[in-house]
Formats: C-alpha cells, structure tokens, sequence
C-alpha cells in the first residue's frame, strides 16, 4: 500500500512533465508529416483492407461466419497495435531517457509510463478508423458502447504493468528487444484478432490432443479484444468472466512490473 501511495504522489507531482513528455513525443511523430495525425487513421484503415481481402477472398477461411467481418478484424488490430506499441515503446524508454536520468532526478517510472500514455493517444486517434468502418459496414451502434472503456482501461493496466517489466529487464540484456518482437508475433495468432476461436480445431502433441480455442483463453489480450468487441460490435454486456479475467490480469501484472521496476531502478544508472 505504501508503494502504490509513493508512486501515486510522484505521479501528482510531476505529472506536467509526464503532459511535456507525451506532448513532444506526439510532435516528433508527426513532424514533417504531410498526412499528420490523419495517418493515424488511414493506417488501421488500409491495413485493415489489405487484411480483409486476404482472410476472407484469398484465402476464403476464418472470415466465414464472422458477423461485420471488417470491424471484428480492426477491433483486434486496434486492441493488439495498442498493446505491441505500449510495451516495445516502453521497452526502450529507460534507454532513451539515460542523458537525463544521469543529471537530474525523475521517478524512472515517468518515462515507461509516457510512452504507454502516448501509445494510447495514438490508439484513440485510431479509434476514428473504428467509427468510419462502422458507419460503412452498417455497423450498429449499441448503448453498450460505453462499456467498452472497462477492457480498454484495463488493457492500459496490463500494457504499463508489462512495459514497467520489459523497460527493467532490457536495462540489463539488450536482447530482449529483439525476443520480444519475436514473442509478439507469435501472440498476435494466439488473441483472436482475424478468426473465431470456436472455428479452431485441435492439435495433437504427442499423445494429448489439445483444444485450441482453451488454449487461447489463457492469452490475456484474448479477453480484451473480445469484451470489446462484446459491447461495441455485438450489444452485449460484459460477463462475469471477461470483467474479473480483465481485472485480474491487470492488476496482477501492475503490481509485478511496479515491484520488480522498483527493485531494479537504482541498478539503472550503472548499466545505461
């Protein structure tokens, strides 16, 4: 409790500088951009296309049965680019940050958490993307909406709670930026982002036939993805599963990348 208290004030008492951070990082993406922030929203657009074409024309599978196909897929996109930027930005923050940390004192935490803060400003511009496909589709749009905040805020938990890990651990070993790319990749076909779970089949290791779709459950972007699409793409509530599950794992993994963060953060300045 004391630890949560400590970081909570260092967050009130320097949170314009945490403002100034996400305010340059947000001007040095889009300096000399022709687009600027509209490329936010054409990226998941045209990405969004592309994959569509190839899941449900090309390839004829996965895209089958899946009701407002597009939408479901840029739910996932959204959800899942929101999470690889978050950490792999935040991987890389203390790195960044070494000039300054070395000449002046800052919570370390500020850095890995503007970069998460930033990635979700990112997402939400993006979220416009979600709107023009919807309104293109069809798409209904239900009061359920507004319940698509809870796994939005909670991923954001999650997200800080890995990246505050990731950020620690590269300090010390430069390769886990690289196995970290590749650690993503493989999750990305294991959250659901462009099939139903429940038109995955099984696969046999050895002698035991393992279910895939129990599998993915234990993926915890699994359980983002869906409850967010739950309420905006399907009308319906949250259950009890994805609101505890999403809780849950946030929590769980805040209070492991504050506690091992902490443990680390006066190492940092020895080894960047």
């Amino acid at each position: 409790m004391q630890l949560l208290k400590a970081y909570l004030y260092d967050f009130w008492r320097y949170r314009y500088l945490l403002q100034n951070l996400i305010g340059r990082d947000f001007k040095l993406k889009y300096r000399r951009s022709v687009l600027g922030v509209v490329w936010s929203v054409l990226n998941p657009l045209l990405m969004n296309i592309v994959m569509v074409v190839v899941f449900s024309t090309i390839m004829d599978m996965r895209g089958a049965g899946i009701e407002n196909f597009p939408v479901y897929l840029l739910i996932g996109q959204l959800l899942f680019g929101f999470f690889t930027e978050g950490t792999s930005s935040a991987m890389s923050s203390m790195l960044g940050a070494a000039p300054l940390i070395k000449k002046v004192y800052i919570p370390k935490y500020i850095f890995p958490l503007e970069r998460v803060c930033f990635a979700l400003v990112n997402c939400l511009f993006s979220f416009l993307a979600l709107v023009l496909m919807m309104i293109f589709t069809g798409a209904r749009l239900y009061a359920t909406v507004l319940l698509a905040l809870y796994p939005l805020a909670t991923l954001f938990l999650f997200t800080l709670g890995v990246g505050l890990i990731l950020a620690a651990a590269t300090v010390f070993f430069r390769d886990v930026m690289h196995l970290w790319g590749v650690f993503t990749t493989a999750l990305m076909y294991f959250s659901a982002i462009f099939y139903d779970p429940l038109q995955m089949g099984s696969f046999t290791v050895g002698s035991l036939q393992i279910n895939t779709s129990q599998v993915i459950r234990f993926n915890p972007l699994y359980w983002y993805i869906t409850g967010f699409r739950a309420t905006v793409l399907d009308g319906r509530g949250l259950s009890w599963s994805m609101v505890w599950i999403c809780g849950a794992c946030a929590l769980l993994a805040l209070a492991a990348g504050l506690l091992v963060f902490r443990r680390q953060q006066d190492k940092f300045v020895l080894h960047i």
